[in-house]
């Protein structure tokens, strides 16, 4: 079994920053994809981020500029460094990956929650 946990969400203001951590865990074989959803009151989850084993991004367009997603393979980790937050980044971020031979799991998500 694998699982991942999601940190280093919080309380900011406008203009502030803000980075997620999303670490895997157990019998990890490799992984593929890794990315971030955003999902905020009344709304559909969206994507924010997503990095290959590669290294390629890919960036909804309301984050691009202002957020950054990067992995270290090493330690099976993905980050989200997050600039210049508004207070439409308000949502819960659940992290997600996928497990070669497991498939895709989901983390359990973080709060951020940007102040005006």
């Amino acid at each position: 079994q694998v699982q991942l946990v999601e940190s280093g969400g919080g309380f900011v203001q406008a203009g502030g920053s803000l980075r997620l951590s999303c670490a895997a865990s157990g019998s990890i074989f490799s992984i593929n994809a890794m990315g971030w959803y955003r999902q905020a009151p009344g709304k559909q989850r969206e994507l924010v981020a997503i990095i290959t084993s590669g290294g390629s991004t890919n960036y909804a367009d309301s984050v691009k500029g202002r957020f950054t997603i990067s992995r270290d393979n090493a330690k099976n980790t993905v980050y989200l460094q997050m600039n210049s937050l508004e207070p439409e980044d308000t949502a819960v971020y659940r992290c997600n990956a996928d497990f070669a031979y497991y498939g895709p799991y989901w983390g359990k998500g973080t709060q951020v929650t940007v102040s005006s």
